[in-house]
Formats: C-alpha cells, structure tokens, sequence
C-alpha cells in the first residue's frame, strides 16, 4: 500500500517527472514544450525548494515517488522570492517561440514571468496557496484526501487563515476533488478556476 511521508531532498526529479506527467489538465503533457521541466520549475519543485516542511510525497511500495503536495503559507512572500531568486535563475533556461500566435510555453513562461508579490487578489483572505498531482496509480485510494488533510493539519497549526489554488477548468475531476475536501469556489478569471477554504 502506498504511504505518504514528508519530502525529501532525493524527491526533486520524481517532482518534476509526476508534474509533466499531470499537467495537461489531469493527463500526460510530456512533449507538450520543448523542455518537460519547464512544468516542474513552475508548479512544483520551487515549493520544495523553498518550504520543503510543507510539501509531502506519495511512495509507493517499491520506493518511488508517486504524487505529491507542495504549498506555502504566504502567497505573496513566495510570490517575491519566486520573482527575485528562482525564476531570475531561470528565465534564460526555457525560450520564447517568437511566434506570432504565443505556443502553450510561451503562455507559460509570460505567466511565470508575471508572477509577483500582489497579483493574487485572493491571497489577503486565502494567504496558503498549494498544488497537488498524483499519478494514475495513485487515484482512488484516499490518498489525495490524505495529502491534503496533512497540509491542512499543519497550515491550522501554524494560525494561518485560509488556502487558495487556482485549476485549468478543463480538469473537471479536480474540481469535484476539491469540493469534496471542502473547499468552495472563488471569484475566477475566464481562463481558471479559483478555489478556496478557510482555516479560521
């Protein structure tokens, strides 16, 4: 049986392996971009980089890295240290297409880009903001339930408000996960789905 444990250092190319391999709305998107961890560099390993204490890992029974749950508990001071120290270190690492029509990479290396203390309206009231995937083996075993059921935990723990996280609408599936967890929707733009859950 799978079991979940806090991340460790050795689980940074497992993050970005089960990060391309969930990010195309729930389903594989390796080959989507000309570099597969320009996926990871976005939406997982920073977080473990940064706060490795709030990121836990799904193992399975031979050892590998299987899902995870990566978060902070201050959207905006992630937001600046992400601005200033480790996208800095990486802009010159992933390319623009130069197309006239902006490719998938080029929407998300604009969209890592912009990333700054701020832009999140929702962080004053959801200050926590988390991602999770899990790969398919992983599903319906209770274990996204108990990943984020660890991070809640500990974000109640350390006084903080509330969460948020942002989803591609596309992934139905996770929208029905996250009500089921007890989270509510948020205010969204048309391009994402906002989700929310006070702690308070």
């Amino acid at each position: 049986m799978p079991k979940i444990r806090p991340y460790r250092a050795a689980d940074r190319d497992a993050l970005y392996e089960v990060c391309v391999r969930t990010a195309d709305a729930g389903g594989d998107a390796t080959g989507i971009f000309t570099d597969d961890r320009l996926w990871g560099d976005v939406f997982a390993v920073p977080y473990a980089v940064r706060q490795p204490d709030l990121c836990w890992v799904v193992e399975s029974d031979d050892g590998r890295t299987i899902g995870y749950v990566v978060a902070t508990d201050d959207t905006d001071a992630f937001e600046q240290w992400f601005r200033d120290e480790w996208w800095s270190n990486r802009i010159g690492v992933y390319s623009l297409s130069g197309a006239a029509e902006p490719t998938r990479q080029d929407e998300i290396i604009s969209y890592a880009s912009k990333r700054a203390p701020g832009v999140e309206k929702h962080a004053a009231e959801y200050p926590a903001h988390l991602h999770i995937d899990l790969l398919p083996e992983t599903q319906g075993q209770g274990l996204g339930r108990e990943l984020i059921e660890t991070l809640f935990t500990e974000l109640r723990s350390r006084g903080v408000a509330g969460l948020h996280l942002g989803m591609n609408p596309a992934n139905t599936g996770a929208a029905a996960f996250y009500e089921r967890v007890g989270m509510h929707r948020l205010e969204s733009a048309s391009d994402t789905t906002m989700y929310g859950i006070r702690f308070d």
